[in-house]
C-alpha cells in the first residue's frame, strides 16, 4: 500500500480486516442503470455499492453542474450504513479509475484521509483469479464524523481570480478544444485554461508512475485547480496531483456549473 493506492493481493490479503470497508463505484453516464447491474451481477466480496447519481451527488439545480456535491446529512448517513467508522480503511474501485476518484475526493473532503483506490480496478481483480461475490454486505452501523475539508474545493470566483495558479481541464483534448461536446450544452473550455486529460495518467486501468505524474505537472504551481465536465474524472487528477504534493482543488461543478452563466466567456482552439 503506498499513497493512497492499494494493488489487488493487499485487498485479497486483507478482505477480512475488521476496520476495511469496500465500496465499488462503477457507472456510465450514458446508463444510469449499469453500475447496479455490474454490482449485481458479480462485485469484491464485503462490496458496499454507491451510485454516481444516487449517492456521490447532490440535487441538481440551475446551477452546480450535473454532478453537484452530495448533501452532507445524508451522504454521512449512507457512509455510516456502509459501516464506515472514524478509524476505518476505506478502499474504492471501479472498473474505469473515475468513480474511485470521486469517492475519494468526496471522503477527503468529509475529512476521513484513510481512504485509497484499488489500482487496476475490478478487471485487475478478475484477472488475477479472485473470485467475486453477489452477495449484499448487511447494514453497518457507522460513526463516521465529518470534518470538512474545504480547502480542496475552488468556487468558480476562485475559477475566475486564479492569482498565478493554473487551471487544468480534464477532459479528452476535443472537447477542451470545443470541437465536439457529447454531453453539455455549450462546447469549449473556460478561459485561461490548460489541458492535461485524465487518461494521460492512466494507463489500462493503473495510475502511471510516479515520475511520469511528476514530469506531466512539472509546471504547474501548488495549488492550482482541475475541473472537467461534472466533477467526476477531474478527480483522477486531484488524486494524481496530490500524491505528488500540489495540493490541488477541484471546481466541482466544472464545465457544466460555468456554461450555466450566459455572461461566463467560453474559449475554443
Amino acid at each position: 500500500m503506498s499513497n493512497g493506492i492499494v494493488d489487488v493481493q493487499w485487498l485479497r490479503n486483507h478482505l477480512n480486516d475488521k476496520n476495511l470497508v469496500i465500496f465499488d463505484c462503477r457507472f456510465r453516464l450514458s446508463d444510469p442503470k449499469a453500475g447496479r447491474s455490474f454490482y449485481d451481477h458479480g462485485h469484491i466480496p464485503g462490496a458496499y455499492f454507491l451510485d454516481l447519481e444516487e449517492h456521490l451527488s447532490g440535487r441538481k439545480g440551475a446551477h452546480g453542474g450535473r454532478h453537484p456535491l452530495p448533501d452532507e446529512r445524508e451522504f454521512v448517513n449512507l457512509l455510516r450504513k456502509s459501516n464506515v467508522h472514524k478509524e476505518s480503511m476505506v478502499v474504492a474501485y471501479d472498473d474505469q479509475m473515475a468513480g474511485s476518484a470521486r469517492l475519494w475526493f468526496l471522503l477527503k473532503y468529509m475529512g476521513h484521509d484513510n481512504v485509497s483506490i484499488l489500482d487496476g480496478g475490478i478487471q485487475e481483480w478478475v484477472r488475477a483469479g479472485f473470485n467475486l461475490s453477489t452477495e449484499v454486505p448487511p447494514p453497518g452501523n457507522g460513526d463516521i464524523i465529518p470534518k470538512i475539508n474545504s480547502e480542496i474545493i475552488a468556487s468558480v470566483d476562485e475559477v475566475k481570480n486564479l492569482e498565478g495558479r493554473k487551471l487544468i481541464d480534464c477532459r479528452e483534448r476535443i472537447r477542451y478544444r470545443g470541437i465536439e461536446e457529447p454531453i453539455d450544452r455549450k462546447a469549449g473550455h473556460i478561459p485561461n485554461a490548460i489541458n492535461i486529460p485524465y487518461s494521460d495518467l492512466l494507463s489500462n486501468n493503473h495510475y502511471i508512475e510516479e515520475t511520469k505524474i511528476k514530469n506531466i505537472f512539472k509546471e504547474i504551481p501548488e495549488g492550482s485547480i482541475v475541473y472537467c465536465g461534472s466533477g467526476v474524472t477531474s478527480c483522477v487528477n486531484l488524486f494524481a496531483m496530490e500524491k505528488i504534493g500540489l495540493n490541488p482543488k477541484v471546481y466541482v461543478g466544472s464545465w457544466s456549473d460555468w456554461i450555466s452563466y450566459d455572461e461566463n466567456e467560453i474559449a475554443r482552439e
